[in-house]
This record gives structure tokens, C-alpha cells and sequence, in this order.
């Protein structure tokens, strides 16, 4: 038990009696494969809100053109989270979130366009577009403290 508490003061020499922080980082933010995550549901409901605002958007061939790929990419946000959280190991982790932040950063494009070519629904669209802000923040800053 000594030589193991002598062991980590020698990899950290600024922490006394835990672990690592790189360590105990690392640990945090794998994912735990039988622990749920509210962030699989909060991305879900995303795409069902994003999924919601199409709906009620008039057919016509811009709106059927944006819808298309905003659905797509805002639904691809939460499954490609969702692998992130099946990883194999680290790098597979770091890249399934790359992944994510690409969808989000693209659903975000997609919503401004969107925002554009329907006029009424401003106030609507900018909760979604802060939303899909969100998530690339989120996962830029896992994906930084991971590397």
C-alpha cells in the first residue's frame, strides 16, 4: 500500500494521497458503460425539437432542401455522441466526438440558413442555433481535456 502512495507522489509530487489529475481526468470523462447520460437525451430531444420546427415550415423547394439536411445533421449530433460513449478506447472516444462537434457546427449552418428563408420564427430558431452552439462547446472542451 506505501509503495503504491510513494509511486503517485512520484507521477504527481504536487497532489498528496489521489491520483493523478491527468489520471483521475482521463477516468472522468470516459465513458462508464453502465452509467446513462443526460447528454444522449438532451441531444435526442434536440433533433425532435429540430424535427418539431420543421413541421410547421411551408413546403416549397428551399424549405424542403434545408429541412432535409438540418434534420439529418441535428440527429446526427446524438448518434454519434452515443458512439462516442460505445468507444473502444480513447482515440475511438476523441474521434466519434470530433464527429459530433462536425454535426453540430453543421446543424448550426443549417438553422441560420433556415432562419433566413422563413421570416416569423426568429426567436425559435436562435434557441436552436444557441443549442447547437452548445453542444460544439461541449464537446470541444471534452475533446481538449481528452488530448
Amino acid at each position: 500500500m506505501e509503495d503504491l502512495e510513494i509511486k503517485r507522489k512520484q507521477q504527481c509530487p504536487k497532489i498528496k494521497k489521489t491520483r493523478c489529475k491527468r489520471q483521475t481526468m482521463a477516468n472522468n470523462l470516459l465513458p462508464d458503460k453502465n452509467k446513462k447520460f443526460d447528454l444522449e437525451d438532451r441531444t435526442t430531444d434536440f433533433a425532435r425539437k429540430v424535427i418539431r420546427m420543421c413541421k410547421e415550415l411551408p413546403r416549397n423547394p428551399m424549405n424542403d432542401r434545408l429541412v432535409g439536411q438540418v434534420t439529418g445533421s441535428s440527429g446526427s449530433i446524438g448518434a454519434n455522441y452515443r458512439e462516442a460513449n460505445d468507444a473502444l478506447g480513447k482515440k475511438d472516444f476523441i474521434h466519434s466526438l470530433k464527429i459530433a462537434r462536425r454535426e453540430a457546427k453543421e446543424t448550426d449552418h443549417w438553422l441560420i440558413l433556415l432562419n433566413e428563408a422563413n421570416t416569423g420564427k426568429e426567436k425559435e430558431f436562435q434557441a436552436l442555433i444557441e443549442e447547437a452552439k452548445e453542444y460544439k462547446n461541449i464537446f470541444s472542451s471534452i475533446i481538449q481535456k481528452m488530448e
